[in-house]
């Protein structure tokens, strides 16, 4: 779990000021992007969703708010956990673990949903494997993940991140520096490492089908989603 390792240093102390400056950060788009996720579960008050890698809670909120059914949001990071109890309403419990080995028994959910997951894991393959297993047949899985955007868009996503998203974190703070210098070679590698083809396959591999993506933003945010079988 060495990713998720770097990912909880990186990310711990940035609980309280973690959802103001990624929408300030990602001009507006982040909170849309999540959003768009969520809109991609269809479940009833009655049913319960896991949100993994729910950080402060963002995404089990709107959940709440939009259908009305229980969360349960886990995070590795108890520091952001520790955020996300002073945001959420009561029908969303939260729970430390790690994604690679989730704390619960199969088919225990009725949908799944997972934000910015997948570079953080030393397997994505396993780790979608494992958030399967936990999703009764037929719940829908979701995940939302930045992305490298196409054609022309592509020259301006790089100097946003190579230049614009580094100076921007240094403003705000030093561990907003951090995660600036950091976010553009983390996600340039990880799509080298998968390709947005081999990352379908992958869910499919996991064992979910009607597997469908959608890119959001000029390509700087990609929501993909299917049915576990």
């Amino acid at each position: 779990m060495a990713g998720a390792v770097s990912a909880r240093t990186l990310f711990a102390p940035l609980g309280p000021t973690y959802d103001r400056y990624a929408a300030l950060l990602s001009f507006g788009q982040d909170p849309r992007w999540r959003q768009f996720l969520v809109s991609r579960i269809d479940v009833e008050p009655r049913q319960t969703v896991l949100d993994v890698a729910t950080g402060t809670g963002a995404v089990a909120r709107a959940l709440v708010e939009r259908t009305g059914c229980t969360v349960v949001g886990l995070d590795q990071s108890p520091e952001m956990l520790a955020e996300a109890r002073r945001r959420v309403p009561p029908k969303v419990k939260l729970v430390e673990g790690h994604a690679e080995q989730l704390p619960f028994p199969d088919a225990a959910f009725d949908a799944l949903t997972f934000t910015y997951l997948l570079r953080y894991v030393d397997d994505p393959a396993a780790t979608l494997a494992e958030l399967a297993r936990v999703v009764r047949p037929g719940g829908t899985i979701a995940g939302l993940e930045f992305a490298l955007p196409h054609g022309g868009w592509r020259a301006l996503w790089e100097l946003y991140v190579r230049v614009g998203l580094p100076a921007a974190g240094r403003l705000l703070s030093p561990g907003w520096a951090q995660v600036g210098s950091f976010l553009g070679p983390s996600i340039r590698d990880f799509y080298g490492r998968y390709p947005e083809g081999r990352l379908r396959e992958l869910w499919w591999d996991a064992g979910i089908r009607n597997v469908q993506s959608r890119r959001l933003s000029l390509g700087g945010g990609i929501v993909t989603w299917g049915t576990r079988a």
